[in-house]
């Protein structure tokens, strides 16, 4: 069985009182629940005081940085590396999302590499994969998706991929109001999983937790959650707010 996964992207908002602010109010909207794995994903900078602020806690919740880049140190100005994450509390890491290859040119061999430099610091990539309406409108999803995900998986270790998470993320979707239909989300996350398979093996299929990101929020998790292939979701704006994030979390 694949426990449900469900990430908050706070992208580029929220100062640091009121990021930590917001995890105090999430721990007393979902202190009771212990069958969703919770993640949330700060700005950089407000990563240190929401570390120390999940530390003080009642639950386990897991810190993801929104990027990072695959080598451990060097002239690379405005990056930040694997280790400074680890050393600032960070559990999680968002790669390859669809803000990141719209507009600040990621490639998904630079995917690949921060991948592959994640898992071997013990960090959970969740990695990002998702068409274009263009795209989507010319028929292209299917070998989009599956393109990302195989080049995301190129030479990534067997045994440490069933480690990861992979959020199906229609860039058409982000940050839009309008969500992928639950039905046509549900074939290209199994479309995923099937991928998985034949760029890894079965196990590791079976066992990675797909999530699904776009316009989610606490009206339509259910509907999403309720597919066998989808295992979580990546929530965009609906994060930002405790109440909403925390119905998502008790989504069932």
């Amino acid at each position: 069985m694949r426990s449900p996964i469900i990430a908050g992207n706070w992208k580029m908002n929220l100062l640091t009182d009121q990021a930590v602010a917001l995890v105090e109010d999430l721990w007393e909207l979902i202190a009771d629940q212990d069958s969703v794995e919770v993640v949330v994903c700060p700005p950089f900078l407000d990563i240190p005081a929401v570390s120390g602020a999940i530390k003080r806690g009642n639950i386990k919740i897991g810190l993801a940085a929104q990027n990072m880049h695959w080598e451990e140190s060097g002239a690379y100005t405005g990056e930040v590396s694997p280790t400074m994450l680890l050393e600032s509390g960070v559990t999680h890491v968002i790669i390859g999302h669809s803000e990141r290859r719209q507009f600040f040119g990621e490639t998904d061999q630079g995917v690949n590499r921060k991948v592959r430099s994640a898992l071997d610091h013990g960090l959970v990539p969740i990695m990002c994969v998702g068409e274009t309406l263009k795209q989507r409108e010319a028929g292209e999803t299917e070998n989009v998706v599956v393109s990302q995900v195989k080049c995301g998986l190129f030479e990534v270790d067997v045994a440490r991929a069933a480690g990861m998470v992979i959020a199906y993320e229609p860039l058409w979707a982000i940050g839009t109001g309008k969500a992928a239909t639950v039905e046509d989300a549900e074939v290209v996350v199994s479309l995923i999983r099937r991928t998985i398979s034949e760029t890894l093996d079965a196990d590791v299929s079976d066992g990675i937790r797909i999530q699904y990101g776009g316009s989610v929020n606490p009206e339509n998790i259910s509907e999403f959650m309720a597919k066998p292939d989808i295992d979580g979701a990546l929530v965009g704006g609906a994060s930002l707010k405790a109440e909403d994030f925390s119905k998502i979390v008790r989504f069932s």
